[in-house]
């Protein structure tokens, strides 16, 4: 893989990470439970490391936009299926648009 597809790929990975901590932020009950603290404190390192190592290579501005898309666009999709969080139409039509814009931001990268 080049420098670059690495690089991406650790961008990838810390806004997945990012999607385990902003998920389980709720569940600490304001870092008042230990466990879910400790995940979403882990996560939240993991996820800072990763676009670290991404951002090496990759221009800091694209690389953190992609990053808190993957991460905001992971929440909110883990929200609608998992949480039962609502799903209208012009929601997901804001989420086309995020993904949309992580897509543009790539491809001109």
């Amino acid at each position: 893989m080049s420098a670059a597809g690495t690089a991406w790929a650790w961008v990838l990975a810390g806004g997945l990470f990012e999607v385990v901590w902003a998920v389980g932020l709720k569940r600490t009950e304001g870092f008042s439970r230990l466990l879910p603290s400790l995940v979403v404190g882990l996560a939240m390192a993991a996820s800072l490391y990763a676009l670290a190592q991404g951002l090496k290579v990759l221009p800091t501005g694209t690389g953190y936009a992609v990053w808190v898309g993957v991460g905001a666009v992971g929440a909110v999709l883990w929200g609608i299926l998992v949480d039962g969080e609502p799903a209208g139409t012009v929601r997901l039509l804001c989420l086309v648009l995020i993904v949309g814009g992580i897509v543009g931001l790539k491809l001109l990268n």
